[in-house]
């Protein structure tokens, strides 16, 4: 953490910076949402790639800054990345078991 009032401040001052960014991206995805249509009329998955993609931008922010991820060790990488690995693989099982060619039968 911060020992001297210089460092404070400069972290004070990333804070802020993260704020606004997260405010601007948020306008972003109101106004995406709202007035920009790609693709066909109504929401289609061009949309909603756009969407999780400035959802994940803004997560990062926050994991990275406020939540000081990008101080860490190596180790705690590991863990994310094990448990992103880990939740990929459940949505692809279940992706999988939904488009199983094998149907029960009735």
């Amino acid at each position: 953490m911060a020992d001297s009032p210089e460092e404070m401040a400069k972290h004070k001052r990333a804070y802020w910076y993260v704020f606004i960014a997260l405010c601007v991206f948020t306008v972003i995805t109101v106004l995406w949402a709202h007035f920009i249509d790609l693709g066909d009329p109504g929401v289609d998955y061009h949309d909603i790639i756009v969407g999780l993609l400035i959802a994940a931008f803004k997560s990062t922010l926050v994991a990275l800054i406020f939540m000081h991820l990008n101080h860490e060790k190596g180790l705690i990488y590991k863990f994310l990345v094990f448990t992103f690995c880990f939740a990929t693989a459940m949505m692809a099982l279940s992706l999988l078991a939904w488009w199983d060619p094998i149907k029960p039968i009735l």
